[in-house]
C-alpha cells in the first residue's frame, strides 16, 4: 500500500514538472511571436517628387522587416528639419548636404546625414525663351531664395558663361560675388516651393528638380541649362545623432540604397534623378 501512494506522489510530481516546462515553452513561443511581430513606426518627411514616391516604393519591403512607414509631405525644409531636432519627426528626406549644413549653422541644430540616396540635376527653365541664348539684356531671373541654393543658381549661371563670379570666395556666393554681368541679368530671390509659379512673371528661373517634377517639367527636356551628373548635391536621408544607428533607421538606409530602388530611380526619372551610390 505504501509504495503504491508513494508510485502515485511519484506520478504526480513528474506530471507537474512536465505541464510547468510545457507552460513555460508555450510562454517563450508567445513572447516570441509577439517580438517578431512587433513592428516599427517610422515618421518621415519627405517633398513629393522624388522622395515621398522613393519611400512608397520601398515601404512594403519594410513593413515585412517590421518597419513601417509614416510619411509626411515637407512643407517647409527649415520647419522639417526643427521638427526632426525636436523628436517630432524620426528622420527626413529632402535636402541636400550643404542646405542640411547650413541649417544646422543657422538654426544651431545637431541632425545627421545617415546615407547619401540620388541627385537632382539643378536646371533652368523658361515659359518665354527656348534656349539660353534668347537671355534678353536686363532680365529678371529667379533663383531659390535660401542661401545655398542662390548660391547654386549663381554658379550654374557662371558655369555657363553668363555671369563671372570672384572664385576665391568661401562658402555661398551671393549677388556681391559678381564681377561681370554683361547682361545685366536681375538675380530675384524666390522661396523654393513658388519657383514654377514665377515663371509667369520672369523671363527664367532656377528650379530645384523636386520642383521642376511636381510642375510636371521634364528636366533633361525642358531645361534651357542643367548641371552635370556630378553635382556634388547629394540628396541625403537625415536623423538625429541619437536615433541614427538604431535598426529600424538602418532598415531604411539600406532600403534606399537598395537595387531595387537604383533600378525605380533610374526607369521611372530617365535621368532627372541620378542614383548616388
Amino acid at each position: 500500500m505504501k509504495k503504491l501512494k508513494w508510485l502515485s506522489l511519484t506520478f504526480v510530481l513528474l506530471l507537474s514538472v512536465v505541464l510547468g516546462a510545457c507552460g513555460k515553452e508555450e510562454q517563450a513561443s508567445s513572447k516570441g511571436a509577439e517580438n517578431k511581430n512587433k513592428q516599427v513606426t517610422l515618421k518621415i518627411s519627405a517633398s513629393s517628387t522624388p522622395h515621398a514616391e522613393i519611400l512608397e516604393h520601398i515601404a512594403p519591403d519594410l513593413e515585412k522587416q517590421g518597419v513601417k512607414l509614416d510619411i509626411v509631405i515637407t512643407q517647409d525644409g527649415i520647419q522639417t528639419n526643427q521638427s526632426t531636432a525636436d523628436k517630432e519627426l524620426d528622420a527626413n528626406f529632402f535636402q541636400h548636404t550643404p542646405y542640411l549644413e547650413q541649417v544646422n549653422k543657422d538654426s544651431g541644430l545637431d541632425l545627421v546625414k545617415v546615407v547619401g540616396v540620388h541627385i537632382e540635376p539643378f536646371g533652368v527653365y523658361s515659359k518665354k525663351i527656348n534656349s539660353i541664348k534668347e537671355l534678353s539684356n536686363g532680365a529678371k531671373v529667379a533663383l531659390p531664395k535660401d542661401p545655398v541654393n542662390f548660391s547654386r543658381g549663381l554658379l550654374l549661371f557662371a558655369d555657363n558663361g553668363l555671369i563671372k563670379l570672384d572664385r576665391s570666395k568661401k562658402g555661398n556666393y551671393t549677388l556681391e560675388d559678381i564681377t561681370e554681368n554683361d547682361k545685366k541679368i536681375e538675380f530675384i530671390p524666390v522661396d523654393g516651393p513658388v519657383l514654377v509659379r514665377s515663371l509667369d512673371d520672369v523671363e527664367a528661373s532656377a528650379i530645384n528638380t523636386n520642383y521642376a517634377l511636381e510642375g510636371g517639367f521634364k528636366p533633361l527636356k525642358d531645361a534651357i541649362i542643367i548641371e552635370g551628373s556630378n553635382s556634388p548635391y547629394v540628396n541625403i536621408l537625415v536623423s538625429r545623432p541619437d536615433n541614427k544607428d538604431d535598426e529600424a533607421i538602418q532598415k531604411l538606409a539600406k532600403a534606399l540604397t537598395s537595387e531595387k530602388v537604383k533600378q525605380f530611380i533610374e526607369e521611372k526619372y530617365e535621368g532627372a534623378v541620378v542614383p548616388a551610390f
